[in-house]
C-alpha cells in the first residue's frame, strides 16, 4: 500500500478506517471505489453519502505530489456508473507552473481514462478555483454536476460559475468525456506509439483539432495513457502528458519509474504539445526518451 495512503488511513474515524483498510490493502485496489464497496462503507459507518465522501478526502489527498506548494488537495468524483475515482494535485519541480495538475482535473482525468462518459458529482477539500470551475464546465454533465465541500451544502457547478462561458459560446456541441474516435492511424509498429495513437483517438480537442495522446512505459513494463482535454477558455486545457501522469500516479507509481514516452498528435494542427511534453519530461528525468509521431 502507498505509504501516504496508510498514513491517511490512520487519521480517519476508527470505524471508517477499519472498514476501509482491507479495501486499500487489496492488490487490485486502483484508487477507485465500486458502488457496492461504497454502499458497504455507508452501512458500516452509518454516515450519509456526502459525509462519507468528505471523510474519504484525506485518502485522495495522500496521492498529492506537491513539492512546490506543499499544499495537498484531494478530490473524488462519482462517474455515471456509480464508481468513485480519487484524484490529487500534482506539481513538477523544474517545469513551469502551467504544467501543474489540479486535484479536480486529476480525479476527472482518472475517471476518463477508466472509461467514464460523465461525472455526477465531485467532492473537494477546498473551494474549486476559477481554473477548475472552467475546466469542469467542459464536461458532458456540466449542467447537472454537483460540487460538495466539507461542512457546506452541496451546490451545482453553475452556482459556482454563474453566467458561464463554455463550448456553446463557440458553437461547439462536443463535450469532455464524450465517447469519440477520431480515426487516426500510424504505420509505426512499436506498441507504445500505438497506445499513444489510440489515446489520441479518444482526445477532446474541438477547438484546435489537435487530437493527441501520450503513452508512458514504467520500468516494470506497465504502460499508462493520457489524452488531450481541451477547453473553451483554452488555458484550462489539460495536455495529454498530464493525463498520463495522473494515470500513473493514481496507480501508485512514482514518476521516477518512467522509462520511455511516446506522443502522437495530428499532423496538420494549429498547435503542438511536443515542446511542453519534452520540457516537462526533461524536468522529471532528462534521460527519458520521447518518441514523437505526427499522424
Amino acid at each position: 500500500m502507498h505509504t501516504k495512503v496508510m498514513e491517511a488511513l490512520g487519521a480517519l474515524p476508527s470505524d471508517l478506517a477499519t472498514a476501509l483498510k482491507p479495501v486499500l490493502e487489496d492488490a487490485n485496489f486502483d484508487a477507485t471505489l465500486s458502488p457496492e464497496v461504497f454502499d458497504q462503507l455507508l452501512t458500516k459507518t452509518q454516515m450519509t453519502d456526502s459525509e462519507l465522501r468528505v471523510a474519504l478526502l484525506p485518502v485522495a489527498a495522500a496521492y498529492s505530489v506537491a513539492p512546490i506548494s506543499n499544499f495537498f488537495v484531494g478530490a473524488i468524483v462519482r462517474g455515471e456508473s456509480g464508481r468513485l475515482y480519487f484524484g490529487a494535485n500534482m506539481e513538477f519541480v523544474g517545469a513551469s507552473l502551467a504544467q501543474t495538475i489540479h486535484a479536480e482535473q486529476s480525479a476527472i482525468s482518472h475517471a476518463w481514462v477508466k472509461g467514464e462518459a460523465g461525472i455526477s458529482d465531485i467532492t473537494i477539500n477546498y473551494s474549486p478555483c476559477g481554473h477548475c470551475r472552467q475546466f469542469m464546465n467542459e464536461l458532458t454533465t456540466a449542467n447537472s454536476l454537483v460540487v460538495q465541500l466539507p461542512e457546506r451544502a452541496a451546490k451545482s457547478l453553475q452556482e459556482y460559475l454563474p453566467e458561464s462561458f463554455g463550448p456553446a459560446d463557440l458553437n461547439i456541441t462536443d463535450a469532455l468525456l464524450a465517447k469519440v474516435d477520431h480515426g487516426m492511424n500510424t504505420d509505426a509498429t512499436e506498441a507504445l506509439i500505438k497506445q499513444a495513437c489510440a489515446a489520441a483517438n479518444g482526445s477532446h480537442a474541438p477547438y484546435t483539432k489537435n487530437f493527441s495522446g501520450v503513452a508512458l512505459k514504467a520500468k516494470d513494463g506497465k504502460t499508462f495513457i493520457g489524452m488531450y482535454a481541451e477547453n473553451a477558455a483554452f488555458n484550462p486545457s489539460l495536455p495529454p502528458l498530464q493525463v498520463a501522469l495522473v494515470n500513473m500516479n493514481m496507480a501508485g507509481y512514482p514518476l521516477s519509474e518512467i522509462e520511455e514516452a511516446a506522443l502522437v498528435e495530428k499532423s496538420d494542427s494549429t498547435i503542438s504539445h511536443l515542446a511542453d511534453t519534452q520540457n516537462t519530461l526533461e524536468a522529471l528525468n532528462p534521460d527519458v526518451p520521447l518518441t514523437y509521431v505526427a499522424a
